[in-house]
């Protein structure tokens, strides 16, 4: 049978992300401090990875920004994949789906993409908890949804389409995880390398890389968001044409 918490948990995925159950708060501070409701605690989760990065996001950090002890989290978060699966899901909530078209159905799937990523970027590193988390946020399940049936509006068969998803999602969470870290290496002066200096360097590598050397303008060519278009063009044009 499940615990309490599951409990708490999956009815709570059968309904809207806020949550207006208070945690009762006592003590000298009673009444003066915002409650803590779920809502509370993923925009406050949500600040703390704006401002520091994903790897910065812990309970015991979210409780003490809310001025509050970790087990006052915990009756309304059961855990941390919880919580990020409560972070996934709001950030989901601000995508907006097309509605399906068969014309245009591969300019749609990569528009939706490109919110997504655009949402993740907005904050460093959140896109590992969308690696881990298991889809069962209805605002994530709302986008996979929509996703899917743009891809079916294509005339795709059901098993390919949904395999082109699930590959399309790993890819914006694995840009989006690239990003977040290229970021935070272009801080460190040891890290950072130009592309004049990496053109620099594949010049300077033996013969037995022929085509590195040959190529290092291609190789080396474009920005970030050319890189993911082609990416999503490539996967998209792979699923033939079937309309």
């Amino acid at each position: 049978m499940a615990s309490p918490p599951q409990r708490r948990r999956a009815a709570r995925h059968r309904q809207p992300l806020a949550d207006g159950t208070n945690a009762t708060r006592r003590g000298p501070s009673a009444g003066r401090k915002k409650p803590i409701t779920v809502d509370a605690i993923v925009e406050t989760a949500l600040g703390i990875v704006e401002r520091e990065g994903y790897d910065a996001l812990t309970m015991r950090r979210v409780a003490g920004a809310l001025e509050t002890g970790p087990a006052s989290l915990y009756a309304h978060v059961v855990n941390k994949e919880d919580l990020d699966d409560l972070l996934i899901g709001r950030l989901c909530a601000e995508i907006e789906l097309p509605e399906p078209n068969p014309r245009t159905w591969r300019e749609q799937i990569i528009s939706v993409c490109a919110q997504i990523r655009d949402q993740y970027l907005r904050y460093p590193g959140i896109s590992l908890a969308a690696l881990a988390a298991v889809p069962t946020n209805l605002e994530t399940l709302r986008v996979s949804e929509g996703m899917l049936g743009i891809v079916l509006a294509g005339g795709v068969d059901p098993q390919t389409a949904a395999w082109a998803i699930d590959a399309l999602i790993l890819y914006v969470n694995a840009f989006c995880l690239e990003t977040s870290l290229l970021d935070r290496h272009a801080d460190q002066e040891e890290w950072a390398v130009s592309r004049d200096e990496l053109l620099r360097r594949f010049a300077a590598l033996p013969g037995t890389f022929p085509h590195t050397k040959r190529h290092a303008a291609e190789l080396t060519s474009g920005t970030a968001v050319d890189r993911f278009e082609f990416t999503l063009n490539l996967i998209t044009a792979g699923l033939g044409n079937r309309t």
